[in-house]
């Protein structure tokens, strides 16, 4: 039962009244102390913030480098990587260019910048500056020359239609990718040589072109797993080379053919360093071993290791597992229906 506010036994005295009102005022007092030694605290606690030194630390654009993206392990002050990447940035300054394979050289992007660099001292092994050298004639080359753009320009269907192809495989023998990127460059379909090969400028564009569409599809500026040191381990960001020489005759070499063979041989190896994990040479008559010898004699040690010569065009397919074209002896389509080319126009 309720009772009422003017209930005799709840009425309190003036004294009881006087010690209710006190405590309450000394219970508002304590309240207040209390905020106030909150607040202090606070205040304290910023001022240590503000007198503390901060600690020694990258700028804050370095510390989102080591933190978003894929993370190159730390080198020695001595690694030959270590001490590239600490000059690279005089040779893009040099060169007046930065771009490397779809990727810009800068201190902004570590990873990918260290990948680059890694490139050319596993092709120069571990040789400073041999590797310095060829990334600054190589920056120049690409600023001249521009591969970029000549993958993505149009060509005579005349004269080069059927010619090249860059192709996506998938189970290579060994192989540790998911997915691989061939190269086909089919020589039977020169029907003119003179009108593929007599203009050297026009082919090498193709053939570069080309050869950029094949490194583009490597995908380099996805890349999330470091390359490793010279003799360290595979570098997982190569393409396969296959050359076709299917009905192609080899009796007498055309000075045009020979001339555009040697330019491109120099090209690719001056400068697309660490792009070739293995080369075919198809349909290769077995009395015609010597082209082998002789190309082995004009490309580096190390490159010559990685070719293969095989006279049958059917033997591609146990070197690079069944996802090439038939006639490669796999199970797909012809390299027309399946296969990426370069732009031609009639």
């Amino acid at each position: 039962m309720l009772t009422s506010s003017t209930d005799p036994s709840l009425r309190r005295s003036p004294m009881l009244h006087e010690k209710v009102d006190k405590a309450a005022d000394d219970l508002g007092d304590l309240s207040t102390t209390a905020k106030d030694k909150a607040l202090e605290a606070n205040a304290d606690d910023k001022v240590v913030e503000a007198d503390t030194p901060a600690p020694t630390t990258a700028p804050k654009t370095d510390i989102l480098e080591s933190t978003t993206g894929p993370v190159w392990p730390e080198t020695a002050p001595e690694h030959p990587l270590t001490k590239f990447y600490d000059t690279f940035e005089a040779l893009v300054t040099q060169a007046e260019h930065a771009e490397v394979y779809g990727i810009t050289l800068s201190k902004s992007s570590p990873f990918l910048t260290k990948l680059i660099l890694q490139k050319f001292l596993r092709a120069n092994q571990n040789d400073l500056e041999k590797a310095t050298q060829q990334l600054l004639e190589m920056l120049k080359w690409r600023k001249d020359f521009d591969p970029v753009k000549a993958a993505g320009e149009t060509f005579d269907e005349s004269r080069f239609g059927g010619l090249g192809y860059v192709l996506e495989v998938e189970g290579v023998p060994e192989s540790k990718n998911k997915k691989d990127i061939a190269t086909f460059n089919i020589y039977g379909a020169v029907t003119d040589k003179k009108a593929t090969f007599g203009d050297l400028e026009s082919f090498l564009r193709w053939r570069v072109g080309l050869m950029e569409k094949s490194v583009q599809a490597l995908n380099l500026s996805s890349a999330t797993v470091p390359i490793p040191d010279y003799n360290a381990g595979p570098d997982p960001y190569q393409g396969f080379q296959i050359h076709d020489y299917l009905q192609v005759s080899f009796l007498r070499q055309d000075p045009a053919v020979k001339a555009a063979t040697a330019k491109t041989i120099e090209i690719l190896g001056r400068y697309y360093p660490e792009t070739l994990s293995r080369k075919f040479f198809v349909n290769v008559p077995v009395v015609m071993g010597w082209i082998y010898t002789a190309i082995k004699m004009v490309v580096a040690k190390e490159t010559a290791k990685k070719f293969t010569v095989l006279s049958y065009g059917n033997q591609l397919a146990a070197e690079l597992g069944p996802n090439v074209p038939e006639v490669y002896g796999g199970k797909t389509a012809d390299l027309e229906k399946v296969a990426a080319g370069m732009k031609l126009t009639e």
